[in-house]
């Protein structure tokens, strides 16, 4: 990938967004690249040129909620890679020069949400779509993506079954795509770090989600499996605030290490009342947990815990450090988090299908996306005939002042 430009600021990045008012249905345009009747409402690219067509790439992610910072952060990864390109100013599909433009939605991280922001989306006449940050949204809106047409890129979902249960679009192509790990690695490589360092037994405990069920009980059978006593299986939800007669209850099982299944905000919680109640378990935390959220919010009861993230680390990218100077240039007061690395990738991958179908319609991009081969951001970007990234790394990190490499397994 060319190096990163010079990126605009906040407001800048954002005031591209718009839903659009395009008529319902998927966005196409034929070889030419001129732009169908579903995708002529062009407002979302602002002023245009007279050889330039407007070709606009949603975003679905929660912007309100507890998780918001991280479905920001998943758009703004998309914000960037779009001004790079625009400022770049040299994408021409078809014979036509292309402006891109950011169509973001909210999705709240609720699985009921998916498929409304799916459709609100393709009504708006996007060709491609990166999203959602959650399994269990991406998951239902992957059947809404797929029956018009669209791919969908994930730069976070990692339940094994959004891309093993997902449909294809009308025309037979693969739809649902990510570029991370997914829980069939993360899980083993969590459990497989807690069986090296004195892991003998080990309570699991979920929200109740698809993302934290499907990750905890790859856990709970890697644990059993490598020999180990999973002492407790327990669900919470992902709106918890409170857990101690739960971790009464797995207390007095004295568990080595306590996995959790969630997010950072009720993982700082979790490991805040497992002090409280005087635990000396380690807490271990995947991709969901492994934030600086959760430093912040976890203080110094999360010092010590164990999680992972499914990638490389910034600090170990070839253009991170760049990366995170332009991130924080054009969105002040933030930082990145996890997954908008993977996010500015995942919208390079739409482009690179778009340019190697030389095309907008969003069926000839799908048709295309498995031929898609470039180095990112994050590493080689290509996939396998489920849509999966091939050779997906796992980090496992210790909480210190900040998030420190203990592992990387790929």
């Amino acid at each position: 990938m060319n190096k990163l430009f010079r990126i605009l600021p906040l407001a800048a990045a954002l005031g591209l967004a718009a839903c659009g008012g395009a008529d319902k249905g998927a966005v196409a345009s034929d070889a030419s690249g001129a732009a169908s009747a579903s995708a002529k409402d062009n407002s979302a690219c602002g002023t245009l040129a007279a050889d330039e067509i407007c070709v606009k790439i949603g975003s679905g992610a929660p912007k309100t909620g507890g998780i918001a910072h991280m479905g920001k952060d998943n758009e703004n990864g998309v914000a960037l890679a779009i001004q790079e390109i625009n400022a770049k100013g040299d994408l021409v599909i078809g014979g036509k020069k292309v402006k891109l433009a950011l169509v973001g939605e909210d999705d709240a991280g609720d699985p009921k949400q998916g498929p409304i922001v799916a459709q609100k989306l393709v009504d708006a006449g996007v060709v491609g779509v990166v999203g959602h940050l959650n399994s269990g949204v991406s998951i239902p809106a992957s059947t809404v993506y797929a029956n018009n047409g669209l791919v969908q890129v994930s730069p976070s979902s990692t339940n094994p079954d959004y891309t093993l249960k997902s449909s294809k679009t009308p025309k037979g192509a693969v739809s649902a795509y990510r570029v991370v790990a997914t829980d069939a690695q993360q899980g083993p490589a969590l459990a497989k770090f807690m069986l090296a360092h004195g892991g003998k037994n080990v309570a699991v405990l979920d929200d109740a989600t698809q993302y934290g069920k499907g990750l905890a009980d790859q856990v709970a059978s890697s644990i059993t499996a490598g020999g180990a006593a999973v002492v407790s299986r327990e669900a919470a939800t992902d709106k918890t605030t409170d857990f101690k007669a739960v971790l009464t209850e797995i207390k007095a099982k004295n568990p080595d290490y306590v996995f959790w299944g969630g997010m950072d905000d009720t993982a700082a919680t979790l490991v805040k009342q497992m002090r409280e109640l005087g635990m000396t378990a380690k807490l271990v935390g995947a991709d969901g947990a492994c934030t600086d959220k959760f430093i912040e919010l976890s203080g110094a009861a999360g010092k010590g815990v164990i999680c992972s993230q499914a990638g490389m680390p910034l600090s170990q990218m070839a253009k991170g450090t760049q990366f995170n100077t332009d991130y924080e240039k054009a969105f002040p007061g933030q930082k990145v988090q996890i997954y908008s690395p993977f996010s500015y990738d995942a919208t390079f991958a739409i482009v690179e299908a778009m340019k190697l179908a030389n095309s907008t319609d969003p069926e000839a991009i799908a048709a295309a996306m498995p031929k898609v081969s470039f180095d990112g951001l994050i590493g080689k970007i290509a996939f396998d005939d489920k849509g999966d990234i091939k050779g997906g790394a796992i980090s496992i990190f210790e909480v210190k002042d900040k998030l420190e490499v203990a592992e990387i397994v790929k």
